[in-house]
């Protein structure tokens, strides 16, 4: 990209605004499976060590009416477009400034960050499906799932670099692959993608898309290569107030300040949204402005006022997340510029949705170690999880832990996937039936399948119930490393239960860890239908049947839509494992098959 005159202005008034919130950079995304996992298993060794860690392994298109983060500011009128338009040679200049050569220029034929040195998928994950048929599945999916294992694999799916399917353009898949993440927290993923195409070749739904995804990394600066080009598009009021702002940061305040007071007097936006944007443009090079931010009267929080107030580090009201999903908490997570306290609420949703990994959920812990400013509750925990890792005995370790899993039946999510490798590194040892259980769906949270199946020799040492502990090794160990048998899997749904003892007979048949023959008649008496008997089941059992591993991960995707897993259907569960297992994603099959037992 080539910078003309004003840009040093412009680097220092973005960097005033990123004193507020740092953007972190990111060139590929991060992976959030454990070193090995999903891995071929090594060589047993002669003499394992006892407690080593061994993880494993178009015009545009409205965005979705019901989304409650609409990118128009409530209340806003639209804009006349007329008022802002450039001449064809205006718009020309405007663009040749950032014109790439041609051998620089990327292909819209192959879209993606991921390859498969990566763990991404190949180039013909989604084979020859309808480009509009996908994009369909996308835009109808409520996202976050319920599970974090699913959510993890179509972040694979949608990150990586593959062909674009007939029947859409290449920057419009691009832009419904992140908009999907987008709705599922992953807002650095969804730059990657908006980043994947060269501004010149940008749709008119890549730059409604590309505005939510820069609101939510909450980095106004980012949307300004793109505002002329998007103006010329669309009315979003958004996009009109982009003048002021990116003549604010490229520290042309005459401008900012005039094209604020027009949209001021033509009513663009109002209220809380134009105060922020004014805000902004206080924040700009050689700005005179200093604007208070209130929140009385709003009653709800929408993408524009999330973006600004996290990029100026304004703290927004509690009950205004209330009014959104959780998916916003986890773009919350990531904002540096908010104290780790502040943050670790919107960590401990990014890590349940799949979004944060073990390692990242840790290393919010530790910040707030260094920081030092924690409240006495939250101190505890921080103390917990040092002493978790680093406790003298496996007794005194396992202590630490349960505090962090709490004190209910059902143990935090949130707080099983921290510990998860403080357990991967304990060594085997005898314990409380219910410690043993929560250690090993600890362990599976996160990925680490051959820690926890480590202990499935400790199981007929152990008092109490160890019922669950030997579901989630039936269901997550690497390889059978306990009894599985007709029997003593109707021993488990008549102690279970019939929703959870559903949910492990259709993971185990998924895995074909039950005969055919066993399965059909364990299905039989507890009314759990194999057979495809939906669109849904035919279709993503076809998609496995043909190898396709991206159309497989979303309509796996498109199946477990549900408020909690207590409300997915079991066949559900049957038909993802199934098709993820036989496309060779068995890892990620057993991870889903065990969440369900853990979460239930």
């Amino acid at each position: 990209m080539r910078w003309e005159r004003g840009n040093w202005k412009w680097a220092a008034g973005a960097a005033a605004l990123a004193l507020a919130l740092p953007v972190v950079a990111q060139d590929a995304p991060e992976s959030l499976l454990p070193p090995g996992f999903g891995d071929p298993a090594p060589a047993p060794a002669p003499s394992p060590t006892p407690g080593s860690p061994a993880p494993t392994g178009a015009s545009p298109p409205a965005l979705a009416p019901t989304d409650v983060l609409a990118l128009t500011p409530a209340g806003a009128d639209a804009a006349n477009a007329a008022e802002t338009a450039m001449s064809e040679e205006e718009l020309a200049a405007e663009k040749a400034k950032y014109d790439l050569p041609d051998t620089a220029r990327r292909s819209l034929d192959r879209i993606g960050p991921l390859t498969p040195q990566e763990r991404g998928f190949g180039p013909d994950a989604f084979g020859s499906q309808q480009g509009q048929f996908l994009a369909t599945l996308m835009r109808e999916t409520h996202a976050p799932l319920v599970s974090r294992w699913a959510s993890i694999l179509l972040r694979r799916a949608l990150l990586s670099a593959v062909d674009t399917p007939r029947g859409i353009e290449g920057a419009d898949w691009a832009a419904e692959r992140a908009w999907m993440l987008l709705r599922m927290g992953e807002a650095d993923g969804a730059r990657l993608m908006v980043q994947s195409v060269d501004s010149d070749r940008y749709t008119p739904r890549l730059y409604a898309i590309a505005m939510q995804t820069y609101l939510a990394t909450a980095d106004p600066a980012g949307f300004c290569p793109l505002a002329a080009g998007a103006r010329q598009t669309s009315k979003e009021p958004a996009w009109t107030m982009s003048e002021p702002i990116c003549a604010a940061l490229s520290g042309d305040q005459g401008s900012a300040s005039g094209a604020l007071n027009q949209a001021q007097r033509r009513g663009v936006i109002r209220g809380i949204d134009y105060r922020l944007a004014e805000k902004v443009v206080g924040t700009g090079f050689n700005a005179r402005r200093s604007v208070k931010i209130e929140w009385d009267g709003v009653d709800r929080l929408t993408a524009w006022r999330f973006g600004l107030a996290m990029a100026l580090n304004v703290e927004i009201p509690e009950p205004l997340f209330a009014t959104v999903g959780s998916h916003v908490r986890a773009w919350e997570a990531r904002a540096p510029a908010l104290s780790a306290v502040r943050r670790l609420p919107g960590a401990e949703v990014a890590a349940q949705l799949g979004v944060f990994s073990s390692a990242a959920l840790v290393g919010v812990y530790g910040q707030i170690a260094t920081d030092g400013d924690a409240p006495a509750a939250l101190s505890d925990r921080v103390d917990a999880l040092r002493a978790a890792h680093a406790a003298g005995t496996v007794g005194a370790r396992v202590d630490a832990m349960r505090i962090l899993w709490g004190a209910d039946e059902r143990p935090s999510y949130a707080g099983l996937i921290v510990t998860a490798r403080a357990a991967a590194a304990l060594p085997v040892a005898r314990a409380d039936a219910q410690d043993v259980t929560r250690l090993i769906a600890a362990m599976l949270s996160a990925g680490y399948d051959r820690s926890a199946a480590n202990w499935a020799r400790a199981l007929g040492q152990i008092e109490g119930d160890t019922q669950d502990a030997w579901a989630l090794l039936a269901l997550g160990a690497p390889s059978s490393v306990v009894e599985i048998g007709e029997g003593r899997v109707s021993n488990y749904i008549g102690a279970a239960g019939p929703q959870k003892g559903r949910m492990l007979l259709a993971g185990l048949a998924g895995l074909s860890r039950l005969s055919a023959q066993n399965a059909a008649e364990l299905a039989a008496e507890n009314g759990l239908t194999l057979a495809p008997n939906s669109r849904w089941s035919r279709a993503i059992g076809a998609a496995a049947q043909r190898g396709e591993r991206g159309t497989v991960a979303l309509l796996a995707a498109v199946g477990m839509q549900a408020a909690d897993w207590g409300r997915l259907p079991p066949a559900h569960l049957y038909h993802v494992v199934a098709a993820l297992h036989r496309v060779g994603l068995d890892p990620e099959a057993r991870m889903i098959a065990a969440e369900a037992i853990a979460r239930i």
